[in-house]
């Protein structure tokens, strides 16, 4: 859809940020559990000690304390905002971004957890009203529990989708692109709910040593693209037209390079099942009527791409990503996110673009994915946001104290 509108230097950017994160402080989460897990509550939350500085410092408050955020926001020139999960659910070693999937004995009480947490964010988001999409959480041990948390988490008007972990190897989960999870794909789509799959969610467990977190930061945003490309071989968006996937906080640069990858695969594994008498003929056996079409095609109809804190040389492939498919994100209140220097932050990556581009990619698609009403947020945007001409400043150097990636030198377009 072209944006055809004539803007002014002084008119003002609704920006959306894709990518926020909250939760609740660790003993709020008590009164959204059900009551016969108080008591184990109280036990595990007496000795569980929180492993992360940022939630145990002053500024912790930022991921549930409303008012603040709001104000935060606002004087960054962001009006709403697509939220994640952040703090420690119930019975999690960790934040539920990170934690393995739980065993049979522990499922109960972390599945528990969870919908804690999915209550708490509906009355988060409700204290903000058309300003919070907040993205609930499922486990996929039980595919029938999840469609129902599904159906439960619309119904208490959360927007921002569902948060699907990621089955990395060994957690005994069957890969993403089994058709055990069709129900789940069924529903996300009967009801227009995205399906959201956050960097940091698939890798697996590495240890703890300088090596292994290294690795870690190298390759996991690449367990979290896999999502990708097992939803098209596996056929969900064949089955279900309607599912919208979303890759949140994994870059967007890759986007083009790794689409023709898989465009490539496709193409020749489809086109050896003709040729029987080769050994690739049986790789692509059932692989043309499973995806229909390819995945370059699936990639414009059906996904979308949360580009936290956008870099210079992404913008400059937006056109192979696809305009109407990037959604910016600040990752507040992350370190790595842009606050409080959003302002510079966007003009780091779109000064000297369209402000019809800029516009999109700011909060436009957001709002088309995730059921923003622009309007509304448009006369907030009025007060608080960026204007065409300020984002169209470039910016000659970074904020002193900015620690986002946005800013660091020698950003260039990844592998992955």
């Amino acid at each position: 859809m072209t944006d055809t509108r004539t803007y002014a230097d002084t008119d003002r950017y609704t920006v959306i940020s894709a990518d926020c994160h909250a939760g609740a402080d660790l003993l709020d989460y008590k009164p959204y559990l059900a009551a016969r897990h108080h008591e184990a509550f109280d036990a595990w939350a007496a000795t569980y000690v929180n492993p992360y500085e940022d939630l145990l410092a002053d500024t912790a408050d930022r991921n549930w304390n409303s008012d603040r955020r709001v104000a935060e926001l606002e004087a960054d020139g962001i009006v709403a905002e697509v939220v994640f999960p952040n703090t420690i659910p119930p019975f999690f070693p960790s934040a539920s971004l990170m934690a393995p999937a739980p065993t049979r004995q522990e499922y109960e009480q972390r599945w528990a957890g969870l919908r804690a947490h999915n209550r708490w964010l509906a009355d988060f988001c409700a204290a903000a009203p058309g300003r919070r999409a907040g993205v609930f959480q499922i486990l996929l041990n039980d595919v029938d529990e999840a469609v129902r948390e599904v159906r439960r988490c619309v119904d208490a008007g959360l927007t921002g989708g569902v948060l699907v972990p990621g089955t990395p190897p060994g957690s005994g989960l069957p890969e993403l692109y089994s058709q055990t999870y069709d129900p789940l794909w069924a529903v996300c789509a009967e009801l227009g709910v995205p399906v959201n799959h956050h960097a940091g969610s698939a890798s697996p467990p590495l240890g703890d040593e300088p090596a292994a977190r290294a690795v870690f930061m190298v390759e996991t945003t690449w367990f979290s693209h896999r999502a990708l490309w097992h939803l098209m071989f596996g056929g969900a968006f064949r089955r279900h037209p309607e599912l919208k996937l979303v890759l949140t906080e994994q870059g967007s640069g890759w986007i083009p390079g790794v689409l023709a990858m898989l465009d490539y695969y496709h193409g020749r594994l489809v086109a050896a099942v003709a040729r029987r008498d080769t050994a690739e003929a049986k790789f692509g056996a059932g692989l043309s009527e499973a995806m229909g079409k390819g995945p370059s095609e699936v990639w414009r109809d059906n996904c979308f791409v949360g580009a936290s804190f956008m870099r210079p040389h992404e913008a400059a492939v937006r056109d192979r990503v696809g305009l109407d498919k990037i959604m910016w994100g600040s990752d507040y209140p992350h370190d790595e996110g842009t606050h409080p220097f959003s302002r510079e932050g966007l003009r780091a990556a779109y000064a000297g673009l369209p402000p019809a581009e800029v516009a999109a990619m700011a909060g436009g698609n957001a709002a088309r994915v995730y059921g923003f009403d622009l309007g509304r947020l448009d006369a907030v945007a009025a007060r608080v946001g960026p204007t065409v001409q300020e984002l169209a400043e470039p910016l000659k150097e970074a904020p002193a104290g900015a620690t986002s990636p946005v800013f660091a030198p020698g950003g260039q377009t990844r592998v992955w």
